[in-house]
């Protein structure tokens, strides 16, 4: 039977009594922010709190807010001249004083009852679904280029949910016990890992960052959080909150960096216990590959996880919805400008439906806005977020106009003046295996190939061998028997799977996310088994009679 002892928490680790009831935790409503609503106005006011101005954000290690030689600045992606904000990178000596000061403190907090850290999180997300949403929408949308929509998505409704789901699920991941025999009593404690945790955020989403840093924290870890220069405002503002929020000094280390920099201290570090990664590939490979030249140096085996992004599909069938393949692609490949881990970037279109779709597609792509998101609230997406993301774009779309093999049919173009602007658009191939549709864009660029509507089959085995990730993939057909053989087919080339639905969108508590292969470690935040990740559970068994013999009743 399991159940939580809370007298035996309180002998082992001082533990208050713990709470049996669940915790009733529901999905943020996403706002629609229309002309006249509150949100809208706060909304407005904080954007124009923030127009012109730059914010200026030190390393933060304990309650020492320090600043560094090594100054950069985060500009606004669709209007670069804009600097967001003024921030410095952390050396070597000041991350490994961030170290020790995380080490330093770990024991107490560990010790602290999982119910008082999650409440750090339950106040958290009430202040960014309350009072501090205006603000860290704004950040969001000014420093990452997002749409109020997207930034509504991401940085209010997504990031809420993380840190009240997770809490959730670490208050009943305490509930989950072994069972007792007679005489003895078992326990399963749940303790943070013994060193620290690096979190390495990405720029894409405000929510992520949180997510990583957050939840080692919440489970009993010490974090040093390396927010990601091209997000900068956004996630000190939800650092702040946390802190605001009863988080201790020490607990997250706010230290921007560079990334070898970084990557080179926390994994030459003994005290390492974990990283915690969304980013790209060869980044993950070469944490990984120093954490394996390192290991001797480890008290511990270090816990390695990491998100490293896709080329994601869209398999249609001739028995698909034609108007939803094409609406659920246009927001799929182009929302936030095709800059999401799970946008659509690869699409399998049978030759009988391709004329309807690609007029669909061509239909609706001429409605598209893309521009200024701040003064334009109809906009659909903005700049890509750097100039070195616009020039490796620029290269894909070079490669598309060159190719004999491939098409541009719209958009195509592109335009740095003012911010980073690449259009939307859409190519078309005659070689299922030519790059284009192999590796990561991460841009808004889609592909399509046009195969003979009998070879689904064949397509199918083509969409599992042609790319090295396998994060998302969503499969458009209304005959039940292919949907199941897709199912098969498909069964280890995404770790999100649609059917009948785009492939992006997920929400924690309903489809946690993540992939496997080149994609990732497959942890799946947002889901109950992501906080137990962070975690070295210790057993112990406490016998209430006295051992009487220490021969066993068979050698009588």
């Amino acid at each position: 039977m399991l159940r939580v002892r809370a007298a035996l928490y309180q002998s082992w680790r001082g533990f208050k009594t713990f709470p049996c009831a669940a915790v009733e935790v529901k999905n943020e409503p996403i706002l629609g922010f229309r002309e006249g609503s509150k949100e809208r106005a706060e909304l407005e006011k904080a954007l124009q709190d923030l127009k012109g101005k730059t914010e200026e954000i030190p390393c933060v290690v304990g309650d020492e807010q320090v600043w560094t030689k090594d100054i950069r600045y985060q500009l606004s992606p669709f209007n670069h001249s804009h600097k967001v904000a003024k921030f410095c990178y952390a050396d070597k000596d000041l991350l490994n004083k961030a170290i020790l000061a995380s080490v330093a403190a770990r024991r107490e907090w560990d010790l602290k009852p999982v119910a008082d850290r999650a409440q750090i999180l339950f106040k958290a997300a009430d202040a960014i679904s309350g009072p501090r949403r205006a603000e860290v929408l704004a950040k969001t949308m000014i420093g990452q280029g997002k749409t109020v929509v997207q930034a509504e998505i991401d940085a209010a409704a997504e990031l809420i949910d993380f840190f009240r789901f997770n809490a959730k699920h670490a208050i009943e991941l305490e509930q989950q016990q072994p069972l007792d025999s007679d005489g003895s009593t078992n326990t399963m404690l749940y303790r943070g890992l013994e060193g620290f945790v690096a979190a390495v955020a990405p720029f894409n989403f405000t929510a992520i960052g949180g997510n990583l840093a957050g939840t080692p924290a919440l489970m009993g870890n010490v974090v040093l959080w390396k927010p990601s220069d091209t997000a900068m405002s956004a996630s000190y503002a939800v650092y702040k909150i946390l802190r605001e929020s009863g988080l201790p000094p020490n607990i997250i280390q706010f230290v921007p960096a560079d990334g070898p920099v970084f990557g080179d201290t926390v994994t030459s570090s003994e005290h390492l216990a974990g990283i915690n990664f969304t980013g790209s590939v060869p980044t993950f490979k070469r944490l990984w590959k120093q954490v394996g030249q390192n290991l001797d140096i480890y008290r511990n085996f270090p816990r390695v996880a990491g998100e490293c992004g896709g080329k994601n599909f869209h398999f249609v069938h001739k028995s698909a919805d034609v108007h939803s393949v094409a609406t659920g692609t246009i927001r799929s490949a182009f929302e936030y400008g095709g800059q999401k881990c799970s946008a659509c970037s690869r699409m399998y279109v049978p030759d009988s439906l391709w004329p309807q779709i690609k007029q669909e597609l061509l239909d609706i792509h001429k409605q598209i806005k893309l521009g200024d998101p701040v003064e334009d609230f109809g906009t659909f997406f903005s700049a890509v977020i750097d100039e070195k993301s616009f020039s490796r774009i620029k290269g894909w779309l070079n490669h598309a106009k060159t190719s004999p093999s491939l098409t541009v049919i719209a958009g195509g173009n592109c335009d740095d003046k003012k911010g980073y602007y690449v259009e939307p658009t859409i190519i078309e191939t005659k070689d299922p295996k030519d790059k284009i549709m192999n590796e990561e864009i991460f841009g808004p660029v889609l592909t399509v190939y046009v195969y003979p509507e009998n070879d689904y089959k064949k397509v199918l085995s083509l969409i599992d061998s042609t790319s090295p990730y396998a994060l998302t993939g969503a499969v458009f057909a209304k005959d039940k028997s292919v949907v199941d053989e897709a199912a098969k087919v498909l069964r280890n080339a995404a770790g999100n799977y649609y059917v009948n639905d785009k492939s992006t969108g997920s929400i924690v508590a309903q489809q946690p996310f993540g992939g496997a292969r080149a994609s990732g470690t497959n942890d799946k935040p947002g889901g109950p088994h992501y906080v137990l990740r962070w975690t070295s559970p210790q057993v112990v068994k406490e016998t209430h009679v006295p051992l009487t013999d220490w021969k066993y009743p068979y050698m009588g």
